[in-house]
């Protein structure tokens, strides 16, 4: 008989996650179940089915990371798929305690492969599975991703795309390696999705590139960025320019979505004593804990603070500062937040 797991430490803690990519957040079996539906071959074996598919040892950087993946993205083929992967991703969310949640994807991953379905339906999905879970006590915000690695006309395509929807989006995002795709190019079209009441968030300062802090820089300057996907790099002392940045990061209050466990996968740091969220948070930076792809990581929100707890010494006094400020940070309206989240202010 199998046996249930213990219930986390951090049950009953509520929690904000502002860094989740929905297509990479289908469950394990879920992606089992869907793949082999589709005549995929797929492993019997639980561990070599994990060796396969998911990623949950260290990758040699992070495009290797993103090149696994690609099994999540040819799973979510149908509208059917998407609205039911949406759903259990936020059943999951709520289950552990998760009362704010945004969840981010690319229309562009998911249309890969799947060119019947247009931006307009994959949404719908997705909108339907948000929508199936209105009864939960759980506050969702979606975000649109701009894959850096594609054209920039494609871009501006998923932008006018968000700007249209901007009743069901709650803000942009800019994401995929930033090793050789810096920002500024994307500039105009988040100006763009700034000024028309969307929110903005860009992945920058990720990978131990020499690019990273500039990156930061770039996307707050250039890209109206008023949050940062990871931004970790920008506490690392040998990068360049990064005290520099550090010290901006901390002055304009710009919250950094913080991902430990995806941070040593794509080998950003080598172990979690490495991480630089504890001298973050010492030099002033509001930091936020996440879990970036949990569906192919095989994890969630509890086991990062389990990961932090055990390594860094972090207390639940300092997930409830984190969470507080993850819950002020958030792009939901603040109406809904209040209803999962009493104690927010206007300020």
């Amino acid at each position: 008989m199998t046996k249930t797991p213990p219930l986390s430490r951090w049950a009953s803690l509520p929690k904000v996650d502002l860094h989740r990519h929905l297509d990479c957040s289908i469950r394990p079996q879920t992606l089992r179940e869907l793949l082999e539906n589709s005549g995929e071959s797929v492993p019997k074996s639980d561990a070599e089915f994990r060796r396969h598919f998911l990623v949950t040892e260290p990758m040699s950087d992070l495009g290797a990371v993103l090149k696994k993946f690609l099994a999540a993205q040819r799973a979510l083929s149908s509208e059917a798929v998407l609205t039911r992967v949406t759903r259990e991703c936020i059943e999951d969310a709520a289950t552990e305690g998760i009362r704010i949640l945004e969840l981010r994807y690319a229309p562009t991953f998911i249309q890969d492969g799947h060119e019947r379905m247009s931006f307009e339906n994959i949404h719908l999905a997705i909108v339907a599975g948000v929508e199936a879970c209105r009864h939960l006590p759980i506050a969702v915000g979606l975000l649109a991703i701009v894959q850096r690695i594609k054209p920039v006309s494609v871009g501006q395509a998923v932008i006018d795309f968000a700007i249209e929807h901007r009743d069901t989006f709650v803000g942009v995002d800019l994401a995929d390696n930033e090793d050789g795709f810096e920002p500024k190019p994307f500039e105009a079209m988040f100006q763009k999705a700034r000024a028309s009441g969307l929110h903005v968030t860009i992945h920058a300062g990720e990978a131990n590139v020499p690019s990273a802090a500039e990156n930061v820089l770039t996307s707050m300057d250039r890209l109206s960025a008023e949050r940062i996907g990871h931004g970790v790099q920008i506490a690392n002392p040998l990068m360049r320019g990064s005290a520099h940045v550090l010290r901006e990061v901390a002055r304009r209050k710009i919250p950094l979505e913080v991902c430990p466990t995806s941070n040593l996968l794509t080998n950003a740091f080598p172990d979690m004593r490495s991480h630089s969220i504890a001298r973050l948070r010492s030099e002033g930076i509001a930091v936020t804990i996440n879990t970036d792809d949990p569906g192919v990581f095989d994890l969630n929100l509890t086991h990062e603070y389990d990961a932090l707890a055990d390594s860094l010494g972090f207390t639940s006094q300092d997930f409830s500062e984190c969470n507080e400020t993850a819950a002020r940070a958030s792009f939901i309206p603040l109406e809904a937040k209040r209803r999962v989240w009493p104690t927010l202010s206007e300020n």
